[in-house]
């Protein structure tokens, strides 16, 4: 027999509990049970007045929408607002009811111009939470990898200047030919070359580029059979696996092995 289902239900008037909405084995469940999100008044304190002016949103909350947001895979803040208007999970974790109104999609951006830029408060969230996976024995340090990934910037490839800039050293460039040298010798292979391994590498010299005159942060990237196009290189480090252990931000036309002492040093 077959059952149509009404529209009567839309209208129905119930009761329910925000806990009871979220699956026991969701994500965001885990999370708010593995980590205790309230060390971030600590860091904002100051950035807030104390006695005056209209009540805050909650900064925790601020914070919330944007692991919200990445760890979803969300395209914009405005959309992320959107899905959290409808989700149950979202408005748990958040620690908002159905009848709480969600914080514009604007409101992010204006806090984090006025309160939280040119500040280091992301770097030490990050830190905090991988502090914790470190302190549960998760995080193996053993073994680190590090890659790239370019992000293309909103500049025009051309609108552009060529200009001379001082080369920078490929740190450890010559400790780590050393090291594959010494490995090569023991399995009886020929060692490379120290004029092969060192090409480009020298600190000191100069070299031209392309600058962008509309973005002059980021570089000219061209590889393989990529269209050239302005960009930048996000390198991050990681664990075996998969702990984010550190990010660093370059110009896309600056080498990886330059950026390998920032994370070294960290």
């Amino acid at each position: 027999m077959v059952n149509q289902k009404g529209e009567d239900s839309r209208k129905q008037i119930g009761f329910y509990c925000m806990e009871d909405l979220v699956p026991k084995d969701h994500l965001l469940r885990k999370i708010e049970k593995a980590i205790d999100f309230s060390f971030i008044y600590d860091l904002v304190k100051g950035r807030y007045s104390e006695d005056t002016g209209r009540p805050s949103i909650d900064p925790v909350v601020l914070f919330k929408i944007v692991f919200i947001q990445y760890l979803f895979g969300i395209r914009s803040m405005r959309q992320t607002i959107k899905e959290i208007e409808v989700n149950a999970a979202y408005r748990w974790f958040l620690g908002y009811d159905w009848n709480d109104p969600i914080p514009h999609f604007t409101t992010f951006g204006k806090n984090y111009s006025r309160r939280f830029e040119g500040t280091d408060i992301f770097e030490k969230i990050f830190a905090r939470i991988l502090l914790e996976a470190v302190k549960l024995k998760y995080v193996d340090p053993k073994a680190v990898f590090i890659d790239s990934t370019h992000i293309k910037a909103s500049a025009n490839r051309n609108r552009k200047m060529k200009v001379q800039v001082q080369e920078e050293a490929r740190h450890y460039q010559k400790e780590l030919m050393e090291e594959i040298n010494k490995d090569r010798e023991v399995r009886g292979k020929k060692p490379f070359d120290d004029d092969d391994s060192g090409k480009g590498g020298g600190a000191g010299q100069t070299k031209e580029i392309e600058k962008s005159t509309t973005d002059p942060e980021c570089g000219m990237f061209h590889k393989g059979e990529h269209e050239k196009c302005f960009a930048y290189t996000a390198h991050t480090a990681c664990d075996r696996h998969n702990f984010i252990l550190g990010v660093e931000l370059s110009p896309a036309n600056v080498h990886d092995s330059v950026m390998f002492k920032a994370f070294m040093t960290k």
